[in-house]
């Protein structure tokens, strides 16, 4: 394997795969270019139109780069995906980046990423290659999981006295909710401890919504877990605590735990 992320100083994130494939660069620009080879593996039923290409649903994306049988280029809503082939030997040295602007959701993009090659390859080789209509949940979130440490990554930042730690999570909010003991949480009594740090000394619930939000105010400040949309199959988590950022390092390690618990 061979991946790498790239942060941009716009905010931009870009992910990029290098593989090997044993087959020559006509042979895989076809299966990356041409609509019937594109449906064996590529994530959505793509047609193309001109510079025009489409998904199937959402908006339609432009081909921005189109240069035979090198480099072929295109929009995907906001995002960017380039394709680059390098002859290598009687093979095929391929060079896939995508740039987006949501950085956390890295690791769920090179996990489906990583599978849509796999099938690439599958299909190049003549071997059953279809995308599973259900991939297996407990492997889908163990790549995830590998790809949070193969990318290196970060999940927490120290802004102006407030910790904020972002984290893909791989399994339904609801089973997060429930890990988390958040049945028990009601404003006025104490959060329950998954909500907690060691040495927190943690103050009433102030406000919860199921499955959603849970807040708490502190000696020092105030802290708030928020379970929000995501990538991939669970929800983004957002933990912030303002007022003391000496705490960083313990949120990090909370979280942290919570994700491998998610998997275990």
């Amino acid at each position: 394997m061979n991946e790498t992320l790239t942060l941009h100083p716009d905010g931009r994130t870009t992910l990029t795969f290098t593989r090997r494939l044993p087959h020559p660069p006509h042979k895989v620009w076809r299966a990356i270019t041409q609509p019937e080879h594109l449906a064996a593996w590529f994530p959505a039923d793509v047609t193309i139109d001109g510079d025009r290409i489409g998904y199937g649903f959402g908006p339609d994306g432009r081909i921005t780069e189109n240069n035979p049988p090198h480099t072929f280029a295109h929009t995907w809503g906001e995002d960017e995906l380039r394709w680059h082939l390098t002859p290598d030997g009687a093979g095929t040295l391929l060079t896939f980046t995508h740039t987006f602007t949501d950085r956390h959701g890295a690791a769920s993009f090179a996990a489906g990423w990583h599978t849509c090659i796999q099938a690439l390859h599958a299909h190049l080789d003549q071997r059953p290659s279809h995308l599973p209509d259900q991939p297996d949940p407990a492997h889908s979130a163990r790549l995830h999981e590998d790809y949070i440490a193969i990318l290196g990554l970060p999940s927490t930042t120290v802004d102006a006295g407030t910790v904020r730690v972002e984290r893909q999570l791989t399994r339904p909010a609801e089973d997060v909710w429930q890990l988390l003991n958040g049945p028990d949480a009601t404003p006025g009594t104490p959060p329950p401890a998954p909500f907690t740090i060691p040495g927190l000394q943690p103050g009433p619930v102030t406000r919860t919504e199921t499955a959603k939000l849970l807040e708490y105010d502190t000696p020092t400040g105030h802290v708030r877990w928020e379970l929000t949309q995501g990538t991939g199959q669970g929800p983004r988590l957002i933990v912030t605590h303002t007022g003391d950022p000496a705490t960083a390092d313990a949120w990090r390690i909370r979280v942290e735990d919570l994700a491998a618990s998610l998997i275990a």
